[in-house]
């Protein structure tokens, strides 16, 4: 079985020379986020398929390219469209565009995603902050024989997301009158959604947001070092005694209204690191 530090460096080699500059921030847009890379002043823009041993994206609103370019001066990466592990692929195919944005360069990562709000205070279309995570996926993206050249063996978790990043969304999300808040998200495997009972149980587990992505990217990023700031739209209201029927065009619909907002916000964050 070929080793994941040479898929890494075949994908580099074959994207290197389409570039023009090293990315120091990377993007993970999700859904809702499909006009991000709208802003991004483009440089280069390559389908999933054309990258050596990056999987496909099967999930429809994803747009399935890696766009490179600048924002606000910055030179970056974004994903348009994630891959999920309830697509069938293994949590190291999820995460492998993490390890080759690192490799590419990439200092800080930006995921973004949809997800379910089960915390009361939480509105449709609020964003919220993560500032820590619970990973109930059932598998790690760090399971078997650890790699030094890529990190180490048990990565410290203390704190998954970076606080002077959280900070920054905040005063910039304050600035721009975005309303925000500041939560815990709980990663699923999916793709069903959840149950009253399961709802409940997160609940009383400490998580504010549910999820079928994120957690896995920032594992594997602190794992590279790199600095994280997760950002998630409430796309739906799961309060177990208050549950009704999801209908997922609305809830792509609401994705969208909070990736208006992620819009304004994102390159105003970007723009004002140090």
């Amino acid at each position: 079985m070929q080793a994941l530090v040479e898929k890494i460096s075949e994908a580099i080699d074959f994207l290197k020379p389409q570039i023009q500059q090293t990315p120091r921030i990377g993007l993970i847009l999700g859904t809702g986020l499909g006009d991000f890379s709208q802003q991004i002043q483009q440089q280069a823009s390559i389908a999933y398929e054309e990258i050596p041993h990056f999987p496909h994206s099967t999930v429809e609103s994803h747009a399935g390219k890696l766009v490179f370019g600048t924002l606000n001066e910055t030179p970056i990466v974004a994903m348009e469209g994630r891959f999920h592990f309830y697509e069938g692929y293994s949590m190291k195919e999820v995460t492998f565009p993490v390890r080759v944005m690192k490799a590419l360069g990439v200092e800080i990562l930006i995921i973004t995603n949809a997800a379910g709000g089960m915390n009361p205070q939480y509105q449709l279309a609020d964003i919220m902050i993560i500032e820590d995570q619970i990973n109930l996926m059932g598998d790690n993206p760090l399971r078997g024989i650890n790699d030094d050249r890529l990190g180490l063996r048990f990565p410290d978790m203390s704190a998954p997301y970076d606080r002077g990043l959280i900070n920054l969304a905040e005063q910039q999300a304050l600035a721009l009158q975005i309303r925000t808040q500041t939560g815990v998200f709980v990663a699923v495997t999916g793709p069903n959604l959840e149950t009253r009972a399961e709802y409940r149980m997160l609940r009383q587990m400490g998580a504010d947001c549910v999820g079928m992505s994120t957690v896995p990217e920032c594992i594997v990023a602190n794992h590279a070092s790199m600095k994280v700031l997760g950002l998630s739209v409430v796309t739906d209201i799961c309060l177990p005694d208050a549950l009704e029927p999801v209908d997922i065009s609305n809830i792509l619909k609401i994705a969208a209204d909070g990736g208006k907002k992620l819009a304004r916000l994102i390159p105003e964050i970007i723009a004002n690191l140090d």
